[in-house]
């Protein structure tokens, strides 16, 4: 069992992969046999598939306050004039995909939330033909996802209501970026260091949610965090190290949530939530439901 990064890190050297060590740890803790861990991780790959393309082939949520995005950016994308590279846009239109099916009640895959599902999943689905990952790498990834998002979740938060949004979308970009270096042949090291970074420029990210719902700005969020995950796991991968060690950076993330105001951490009571569209928007919500 890996309490740290550091631990983490340590501990890696004596497995294959930072998925054997999560494996590994699974089965001590849970218990469970290797079948069946493995078992379970292929169940949330198809989960993340099959939100994906719910929404990529376009929904609605049940406000129509999100909805269709996702389909917009695909279209983009098959017109082949966009700015940014195709694979970061596709992990980019799969986020948005996830957190459009999250936001019309749907089926996802919570990673480490279901605010931040699209994180991984995007990234992970977007990546797996660039790198040609076989079934087991991709269910790797997922499983040095899962390590590096044990340790914040134990030292820190993944919950935007004690964290803010630095704690959701700001751990799953970290997560889906150490699985993209370990997955391109990155070293656990180099894995840690894209956490750090991605957590030091996702430090602060406050969790406003619009009429208290998990759709404004939440949806774009993840597609940034997507985005986000990329650039940090390839800055690791040039050997471009955090000044500041990886489990300082997390120990200085929850210090950050637990100094946050309350009106910051998923109450809808500041940041965008208060702007006057926001408010608009809320008392139509409401008053469609009465």
């Amino acid at each position: 069992m890996f309490y740290t990064i550091a631990d983490l890190v340590e501990q890696a050297q004596a497995y294959d992969s930072v998925s054997d060590l999560m494996v590994a740890t699974e089965m001590e803790v849970t218990g469970r046999k290797k079948e069946q861990i493995i078992a379970l991780m292929e169940r949330n790959l198809s989960v993340m598939e099959n939100s994906v393309a719910e929404g990529v082939a376009g929904v609605k949520s049940v406000t129509g306050l999100t909805g269709g995005d996702a389909k917009k950016m695909n279209d983009y994308l098959n017109s082949g004039n966009f700015l940014s590279g195709e694979t970061i846009l596709t992990a980019v239109r799969n986020g948005i995909a996830v957190n459009e099916v999250n936001a019309k009640m749907g089926l996802i895959c919570a990673t480490p939330t279901a605010g931040s599902a699209g994180v991984v999943a995007g990234v992970l689905l977007a990546v797996r033909n660039r790198l040609n990952l076989t079934h087991e790498e991709q269910i790797n990834f997922l499983f040095t996802a899962g390590a590096f998002g044990l340790v914040i979740a134990n030292n820190a938060s993944i919950s935007g209501a004690e964290g803010g949004c630095q704690a959701e979308v700001g751990s799953a970009s970290a997560m889906a970026a150490a699985a993209l270096v370990c997955a391109n042949g990155g070293t656990a090291h180099q894995a840690a260091q894209a956490v750090a970074i991605t957590l030091k420029n996702m430090m602060g990210l406050i969790c406003d949610p619009v009429a208290g719902l998990v759709e404004v700005p939440c949806v774009k969020r993840n597609a940034l965090g997507s985005s986000q995950a990329f650039i940090s796991a390839d800055m690791a991968l040039a050997g471009i190290e955090s000044v500041i060690p990886p489990d300082e950076v997390v120990a200085a993330m929850y210090q950050v949530g637990r100094q946050m105001p309350s009106i910051f951490k998923e109450t809808a009571e500041g940041g965008l939530a208060m702007t006057p569209t926001a408010q608009r928007l809320q008392k139509e919500i409401f008053a469609k439901q009465e």
